[in-house]
């Protein structure tokens, strides 16, 4: 039995890496899994990659990002003017050595000793960055998934889905889990992100779950909050936990290098 954190979407934002680990050594986790795009964006490609080569990883996959900085590719077709930016931005931060290790890892892979597969965007074409986002993109992913649970990212959206067993007169197998992204006081309108908060599935046997666990470094869900998730197998749940973090101090970063100003204003809303 043991805790896995599963990171996702860093994206160079090591302050907001910073407090996550701090938050994964008081949870006492055992193993890491990355998800992909440990750069991208935001102003501290370096640091984050040494952060990450340090951690006790047992699985991981590329991203997009990752994989464009390494390439040499400057056309990057498909990036806003912004994103591209970016990732020749960070090409140029990086030594070829750190530019190689970014993609030296798969699309997609299974977590050893989990009934896990982690990839990055989809499972049916990894390499081809879709995103999933409803229920229709999950019924999908689920056609390509042989595992009880798979972890995604990408898209820097939480959400999450489950897939029953089917059974005679059953509608609908696959659902969408409203837990995993909202609770109670989220539904008011007046929404406090100053706390940290975490947001638990049970995992049921004979059921598949599809989680993305949102970003660390780009939340896109309104939430500025630095975003993951741990899967704990001794208790059988999925938590997924939202850390604030000293948005300011990204900010300026990303100011101080040069890099677009709307990189830095979307950290504040989280958009």
């Amino acid at each position: 039995m043991a805790k896995y954190a599963i990171l996702s979407d860093i994206h160079a934002n090591a302050d907001a890496l910073v407090v996550v680990l701090n938050k994964c050594r008081q949870l006492g986790i055992d193993h890491y899994v990355s998800l992909g795009d440990i750069v991208g964006y935001n102003a501290q490609p370096r640091e984050c990659l040494n952060m990450v080569r340090d951690l006790q990883w047992v699985a991981m996959v590329r991203g997009n990002h990752d994989e464009y900085t390494a390439n040499g590719n400057t056309e990057i077709s498909g990036f806003n003017p912004n994103a591209k930016f970016a990732v020749n931005w960070t090409r140029e931060q990086l030594a070829p050595s750190e530019r190689s290790w970014l993609v030296h890892m798969p699309y997609r892979t299974t977590i050893p000793g989990c009934n896990a597969t982690i990839v990055h965007a989809t499972l049916d074409t990894p390499e081809n960055w879709g995103y999933i986002f409803d229920a229709h993109h999950a019924a999908d992913n689920f056609s390509y998934q042989f595992t009880q649970l798979c972890f995604c990212g990408h898209s820097h959206v939480p959400v999450a889905f489950c897939k029953k067993p089917i059974t005679s007169g059953s509608e609908r197998n696959i659902e969408e889990l409203q837990d995993w992204v909202y609770n109670s006081i989220e539904e008011e309108a007046n929404v406090d992100f100053t706390l940290a908060d975490e947001l638990s599935v049970e995992i049921k046997a004979g059921h598949k779950y599809l989680f993305n666990i949102g970003s660390i470094g780009q939340p896109r869900n309104r939430d500025p909050r630095a975003s993951f998730a741990v899967l704990d197998t001794d208790s059988h749940s999925v938590i997924r936990y939202r850390i604030p973090y000293d948005i300011a101090s990204a900010q300026n970063k990303i100011i101080d290098a040069g890099l677009p100003e709307r990189l830095a204003l979307r950290l504040a809303v989280g958009s």
